[in-house]
């Protein structure tokens, strides 16, 4: 019986995110590097970087940048320099031939098509196919003959017999039988490793003390602990994170939209609430709490908040919390976000921002509040830059809904306007005033300005649009509505 009971020492913990460089960095993959970060900064450590590389086929420069991209924003820097599993190749097959060695391994000359017929037949029988060892019982001068002849063969791992279990942080005691799992090749013909020796023999080199991964990867967890013992290494503890599923329940996949991190970075995500929202995908603080910064997220992280039960992925959701963020977050370090927004959309050049850098600033402080992303809230921004902005037709059938009525309304609020102070305090003592001269309420008098002023019935409030926009402009904007109120007639 094998039992997998490794000790914790707090001093030395070392964890890994080893992603395969065959696509961009995901939400599940982010989640994963994201957990393995966080224990590491609340328990003490180092927090590694593999690129499991050996996938030549499939594995591209540009997928290893995007996967670099995606964990610099969200600020998930590692502790030592990034490994690449390509060039262990030779540590790999020396294990493996250490394992034939000491016999713990043999020699396997069935071939591709060999296997692809026995598990035909299986299939065809309603049985799962499992390798019978056939080869494992060939005398050694049939082997000695194969080898000198120059027949192609792989290297098989030997499954003892037993059960295999260990105590996964998140889910509790496992145990698989032996039996039910197939001798498994650790290398290839060609002489490459398979993915399970691989990921053993470099996180036994990179001294791994928690392997903490999606709950896909608990089939693969027997076979390596069954390596990490025949190849003498102590083993790590374990801890298997939950599925992500999307809205309709199913696993998170393209269907359900962006997967790709980068993909919310350019959706006006900040980096901050996607790292609150993924850290509540399979984790809780153990309170209703949502909201957290980084610093927040470190300080209440524990193992046992690791939740079995699938996270949700719901965009709305972490829209939500990003507008809470937006919220949290200063004007000044909104700014380099929102700046290169707003010349993108051709609203100003970055000389002009930086010239009226402190009326900017001022805006993204008024609407910072408003919205739920960065792109959202450079929508919201246009009509303090342009004078050509569309009404919104709600609005305007609400609010404007008499236009000789609204017209008179609009004619002595530019009149009281034109002999205003410019400050909020004055506006809105001047325009209350004339709401009560009028004999209306004063939202009845400010909506319908509002509506002039920037086009819809939602804004900042009215009195702070005014000082921003300024006295000439708000007044023009006012001529401007009075000019449609009268070409409607």
């Amino acid at each position: 019986m094998t039992d997998s009971t490794p000790t914790d020492a707090a001093s030395s913990h070392r964890l890994r995110f080893a992603p395969s460089p065959t696509g961009f960095l995901h939400v599940g993959g982010a989640r994963t590097a994201l957990f393995n970060w966080l224990f590491v900064r609340k328990y003490g450590g180092a927090f590694l970087l593999r690129i499991e590389d050996t996938d030549k086929a499939r594995s591209t420069d540009e997928s290893t940048r995007a996967i670099f991209d995606g964990l610099r924003w969200l600020g998930l820097d590692w502790d030592e320099p990034a490994v690449y599993q390509g060039a262990n190749v030779a540590r790999h097959r020396s294990d493996a031939l250490r394992l034939l060695a000491e016999g713990k391994a043999y020699r396997c000359f069935c071939t591709t098509a060999d296997l692809d017929e026995r598990r035909k037949a299986a299939e065809s029988q309603g049985a799962a196919f499992v390798y019978d060892r056939r080869c494992d019982r060939l005398p050694v001068d049939e082997i000695d003959r194969r080898i000198a002849a120059g027949v192609p063969f792989t290297i098989r791992f030997r499954v003892p017999d037993g059960t295999t279990r260990w105590d996964d942080m998140v889910r509790g005691e496992i145990a698989f039988p032996n039996a039910d799992v197939d001798d498994l090749i650790i290398l290839r013909s060609d002489g490459t490793p398979i993915y399970n020796l691989a990921v053993v023999s470099d996180d036994i080199a990179q001294r791994i003390t928690l392997v903490m991964r999606g709950e896909d990867h608990i089939s693969n967890t027997p076979k390596q602990i069954l390596l990490y013992e025949a190849l003498g290494a102590p083993l790590p503890r374990f801890a298997h994170l939950p599925n992500i599923l999307g809205a309709d329940g199913k696993k998170l996949s393209k269907r359900h939209g962006a997967t790709a991190v980068g993909d919310y970075e350019h959706l006006g995500i900040l980096a901050e609430a996607m790292v609150n929202f993924l850290a509540l995908l399979g984790w809780s603080a153990g309170d209703d709490r949502e909201v957290m910064p980084r610093a927040d997220l470190i300080a209440l992280f524990s193992t046992e908040g690791l939740l079995r039960k699938p996270g949700v992925f719901d965009v709305k959701k972490l829209e939500w919390m990003n507008g809470q963020h937006l919220g949290m977050t200063s004007a000044e370090v909104l700014e380099p976000l929102l700046s290169p927004l707003a010349v993108s959309q051709g609203l100003a050049t970055a000389v002009e921002l930086a010239t009226r850098r402190a009326w900017w600033l001022q805006l993204i402080d008024l609407l910072r509040i408003r919205g739920r992303t960065t792109v959202e809230i450079v929508r919201m921004a246009v009509p303090y830059f342009r004078d050509d902005f569309e009404y919104d037709p709600d609005a305007v059938a609400k609010q404007w809904k008499d236009r000789d009525a609204t017209a008179r309304l609009l004619e002595a609020v530019r009149s009281r306007l034109a002999g205003s102070g410019w400050d909020p305090v004055e506006l809105e003592r001047d325009l209350r005033a004339l709401a009560d001269e009028l004999g209306i309420g004063a939202g009845k008098l400010l909506q319908p300005l509002r509506v002039a002023l920037v086009g819809s019935s939602a804004s900042p409030g009215i009195f702070d649009v005014l000082v921003l926009l300024g006295r000439e402009r708000s007044l023009r904007r006012v001529d401007r509505a009075l000019t449609m109120l009268a070409e409607a007639d």
